[in-house]
């Protein structure tokens, strides 16, 4: 399954790149197992995830948890927790 993955904030610094379209595994369930996988998968996303509590997703727009299904997704943003002021 491709996924357009866009990345903001120090997400996006520490991976290096604002988004790509990545090819995931079969079997790729949820939020969680994605991000797992991006730390994974290279230095860069190991440094980007190494706590993934301190991430959060949005699924095509709508904000999502660690365990909101991929099916069906089309982009997936991952960015650190938002604050208002």
């Amino acid at each position: 399954m491709a996924l357009n993955i866009a990345y903001f904030a120090w997400v996006r610094e520490r991976m290096g790149v604002a988004e790509e379209v990545v090819d995931v595994p079969a079997g790729m369930a949820d939020v969680a197992a994605l991000v797992a996988w991006l730390a994974a998968r290279d230095d860069r996303g190991a440094l980007a995830f190494a706590d993934p509590l301190r991430v959060r997703a949005a699924i095509d727009g709508v904000m999502a948890s660690p365990g909101s299904p991929l099916a069906g997704a089309r982009e997936i943003a991952l960015f650190p927790p938002v604050t208002g002021g």
